[in-house]
């Protein structure tokens, strides 16, 4: 009986140091899963300010893809005006010049509306560059969003 005892005593002192070293083994798992846990929360905090920062810059760029859309179509019509105005001063021109009087005149407002028309043309010009730059600014958020997609679904 005491060997016997002897022998158990021996095994339940193993099966205590092998269960010491489980429960070691098991806490540090625990804190390497809650270490895990809190980075990927982190990680999934980042990604959500990241997407939130891209969609504040994509409303702001498509605001201003909309100012530049709104800009170019007033210049548009403030050059068909111009154009509309320029066409009455070259009639008006040639009846002046058909009746020989006032010509003097007739040359100034078309020379006017000719300065006009060159300025709001390059206006619309200029417009029209910072509508395609505009564009170009959201296809790259776009790209930029689809790669933040695939990250947050990789």
């Amino acid at each position: 009986l005491k060997e016997e005892n002897a022998i158990l005593r021996s095994k339940i002192n193993k099966l205590q140091i092998l269960s010491e070293t489980q429960a070691d083994k098991l806490r540090k798992l625990e804190k390497k899963l809650e270490e895990n846990k809190i980075k990927e929360e982190k990680e999934a905090q980042d990604l959500e300010a990241m997407v939130q920062h891209v969609e504040q810059n994509l409303q702001l760029m498509t605001k201003r893809a909309a100012k530049a859309e709104s800009s170019a179509a007033r210049l548009r019509q403030e050059n068909a005006q111009l154009q509309a105005e320029l066409r009455n001063s070259r009639l008006e021109k040639e009846e002046l010049r058909a009746g020989q009087a006032g010509l003097a005149a007739a040359k100034q407002n078309a020379e006017v509306a000719l300065q006009h028309l060159l300025q709001v043309t390059a206006s619309s010009r200029a417009s029209i560059r910072q509508l395609l730059s505009g564009a170009e600014s959201l296809q790259v958020v776009a790209d930029l969003l689809k790669c933040i997609d695939r990250i947050s679904e990789v």
